[in-house]
């Protein structure tokens, strides 16, 4: 059996589970594109890096992370992303919780991705967990033409977090779109007493969409990540200012899509409960129908097809297919379901 039928059957067993979500699951061409996001869950190598705080998910540590441990993660990740791509492989991917460059080659190398044709951004975090904030695109649809890490600095002394990464990439129309992947800082000590520095990396996304709002007032911004707070708390609701919807909003204000969401669905559960982490925000200028490039449908989508949930035996319903509950192998995917955007594309020569 060839690798693109094993590839054609593993999408087709997932459909009818997709179905449910009202999942876009044909082929995009020139006419669209999917953007999404996954933490993807502390993937690390299975080796020590001296440089980082990675000594759990080595062999010898307390995790006792193997090689064959990270091989299936790889094959389930990759089988997770195919099916989230539909009938065409996603055209760009974020991920935070990776530990190098490495770990991406062998996920667009050694898995069902293997299929399409990925470039990877990727930067050295300073957290000292050495888990990192990246991406995988299409080489074949989306160009890149500018790519920056932005720190995020809490003054002298502090802790180092994960830096932002903003990329500026073409998309087969010809139009630019300005994507910031985030994973802000964790509530870990507390949520009131770490509410200052998720407001800083707020404020840090938010300078930079008003320096691309300066040179282009009707950019096309995509602002997307694990900012581990709900639309309705403060960095995101008034630090970002990312509204609910585009009521009384002008083209500079950005959309939060996921705001919908809240007391749905969500993207992680905690004690039992569905929480929105994970964001999709975007500029107002997305939602126009006459812009060459915009929202397919207004909404942002939580890929959520069977595999990557299990029955939660201590609360109702389902949970996220962890890798690891504590220090106990699971065997699953993430703690967090993916997260992904439809982009309709227009050519300008069609306008004319």
């Amino acid at each position: 059996m060839t690798q693109w039928l094993v590839l054609v059957m593993l999408v087709a067993g997932t459909f009818s589970s997709l179905q449910a979500q009202e999942m876009r699951d044909n082929f995009r061409g020139k006419e669209a594109v999917r953007i999404a996001f996954w933490n993807m869950e502390n993937l690390f190598f299975p080796a020590d890096d001296s440089l980082t705080r990675d000594d759990s998910f080595t062999p010898y540590g307390d995790n006792h992370w193997s090689f064959k441990k990270y091989n299936e993660k790889l094959q389930r990740m990759g089988k997770a992303i195919t099916a989230l791509g539909g009938w065409e492989a996603v055209e760009m991917i974020g991920f935070c919780e990776v530990e190098h460059k490495k770990v991406l080659e062998d996920l667009i190398n050694k898995s069902t991705l293997s299929q399409n044709k990925y470039g990877i951004v990727h930067q050295e975090s300073p957290y000292k967990r050495g888990i990192d904030v990246a991406l995988i695109y299409r080489t074949d649809k989306i160009s890149m033409l500018n790519v920056r890490y932005i720190t995020v600095s809490f003054g002298p002394n502090s802790r180092p977090t994960r830096d932002i990464l903003q990329v500026s990439a073409q998309l087969p129309n010809k139009d630019t779109i300005h994507v910031f992947y985030n994973h802000w800082p964790s509530r870990y000590g507390g949520e009131l007493a770490t509410i200052p520095k998720r407001a800083k990396a707020a404020e840090i996304v938010k300078q930079a969409c008003d320096s691309i709002y300066q040179l282009q007032p009707n950019a096309n911004i995509l602002i997307m990540g694990d900012l581990n707070d709900e639309p309705i708390d403060p960095s995101v609701k008034e630090v970002l200012n990312a509204k609910p919807d585009t009521n009384n909003t002008s083209n500079q204000d950005l959309i939060n899509l996921m705001h919908a969401k809240m007391g749905k669905e969500g993207t992680h559960k905690y004690q039992g409960e569905w929480g929105v982490l994970d964001h999709i925000i975007v500029s107002k200028p997305l939602f126009y129908s006459t812009n060459t490039t915009h929202l397919f449908d207004f909404q942002g989508h939580i890929f959520k097809p069977d595999f990557l949930v299990e029955d939660d035996g201590t609360h109702l319903g389902t949970k996220p297919f962890r890798t690891y509950i504590g220090m106990k192998h699971n065997g699953g995917y993430s703690d967090h379901l993916p997260i992904y955007v439809d982009l309709r594309l227009q050519s300008k020569v069609q306008e004319q």
